[in-house]
């Protein structure tokens, strides 16, 4: 994966939140400037959290039209959006509470509703928006979302496609639901399939404990059902990582 991917690795966790940020805006007004909307898919996640937390400060509040943008999120607990554990609160107390976000813009997982039921509501309301009501995800502009924002859990999951899970079958579907034993709960995500179809997929990591699986994932052999992100290979897009030194630790230094 490391040929396929850009690696960019920065001093520490402030300054990579820092230049996620000022990505996120270039990556908005670009597409703004070519079709009038920007549509990204957010991650939960800690390291993720600060890049949310940064965005809503300047100038990144006020260098960026926030009515253009449409959100969604890549995966969700199965819980209300108000609880603690879900990643739409989290997304909502970072940063869309303090930005001037159309409300209609916030696609949300209903991860209060039956899971199965959720997932495929959510895969109606994707190719509703993305103008593809049968078949795999297109490349044409509007039909794709632009910016897919990913972590990676120390298993080498990302989104809530786990190690060796069902999820990872899903050809077909745009979104799936699994109870994942490894942390006792349903999940909804979405598939590799939708992610892989993105204008641009960014990967950010931070800490020391991230180390040894980033080195995996970039470097060691192809297991994607043991180490799911080695599943996100966009196809017709761009695919990047940004980490902090801690995190690159173990990388090989021809690869950075």
């Amino acid at each position: 994966m490391s040929a396929a991917a850009d690696i960019e690795v920065l001093p520490n966790a402030e300054r990579l939140a820092e230049t996620a940020a000022h990505q996120f805006v270039a990556a908005a007004n670009t597409a703004i400037e070519a079709h009038g909307k920007f549509t990204v898919a957010l991650s939960g996640g800690s390291t993720p959290r600060k890049v949310y937390a940064r965005l809503a400060t300047e100038p990144f509040v006020s260098n960026l039209d926030w009515s253009r943008v449409h959100f969604f999120w890549g995966d969700e607990r199965c819980v209300a959006p108000n609880h603690q554990a879900s990643n739409f609160r989290m997304a909502r107390e970072t940063l869309l509470d303090h930005v001037p976000v159309v409300e209609a813009n916030k696609h949300r997982i209903h991860g209060e509703d039956d899971p199965a039921e959720a997932a495929l509501s959510y895969e109606r309301i994707l190719r509703r928006v993305f103008r593809t009501p049968i078949g795999p995800p297109r490349s044409a502009p509007l039909a794709r979302i632009d910016l897919v924002l990913l972590g990676l859990g120390n298993d080498g999951h990302t989104a809530s496609l786990f190690p060796n899970g069902a999820s990872l079958r899903a050809s077909d579907q745009w979104v799936t639901a699994e109870y994942v034993h490894a942390v006792s709960m349903w999940r909804v995500t979405l598939t590799a399939t939708v992610i892989n179809a993105a204008a641009e997929v960014v990967f950010i990591a931070s800490g020391s404990a991230k180390a040894d699986i980033v080195r995996q994932v970039l470097q060691g052999p192809y297991r994607p059902h043991e180490l799911p992100a080695q599943l996100i290979a966009p196809a017709d897009g761009r695919l990047r990582w940004l980490l902090d030194a801690s995190a690159a630790a173990e990388l090989r230094r021809d690869a950075r």
